[in-house]
């Protein structure tokens, strides 16, 4: 299964639309994450029509008629593999041990808010990921979101990809 994970894209504050180099994404995969600050609702309208399937929570910067129709944490099972997708995780000293006891019965938790890329493992088995920000790199060299491949019960692979300029 081929999921794409998103985060951050505060449209139209700091882009006009997704890049066309996520939107072919998109169109390559199974799932679309996405673990919110979306901002306009009409990105969710787009992005719920042109994926297969979309998972997604709301962010802090999501007003009322976003957070009317997301929820504040998404819970998921995907190729036997328990996802759980919010937004904030909180200070990143300590955050494996913390989200690892918030969630104990998740195997991957996608979170946004930072806009930095973040994948790693808590001693639990806890596999924690932050695509970035597709729109707003921030403090970061480059905008950026994940890609994951997974098998039956697994992690296939995990990578995070630059959006190149056009």
């Amino acid at each position: 299964m081929r999921l794409l994970l998103l985060a951050d894209t505060h449209i139209p504050k700091r882009a006009r639309d997704l890049p066309a180099q996520v939107w072919r994404e998109v169109d390559q995969s199974d799932v679309v994450i996405h673990a919110g600050d979306w901002v306009e609702v009409g990105v969710l309208d787009d992005l719920a029509a042109r994926s297969t399937r979309l998972v997604a929570c709301w962010g802090n910067n999501d007003g009322p008629e976003l957070r009317a129709r997301l929820p504040e944490c998404a819970e998921v099972t995907l190729d036997g593999l328990r996802f759980t997708v919010v937004h904030e995780t909180g200070a990143a000293s300590g955050r494996e041990a913390r989200m690892a006891q918030q969630y104990p019965h998740t195997d991957v938790l996608v979170f946004g808010h930072s806009h930095i890329p973040w994948d790693t493992t808590a001693k639990t088995g806890l596999r924690l990921l932050n695509p970035g920000s597709p729109t707003d790199r921030r403090r970061q060299p480059f905008c950026t979101y994940m890609t994951v491949l997974t098998r039956p019960g697994a992690l296939a692979d995990v990578r995070q990809h630059r959006i190149e300029k056009t």
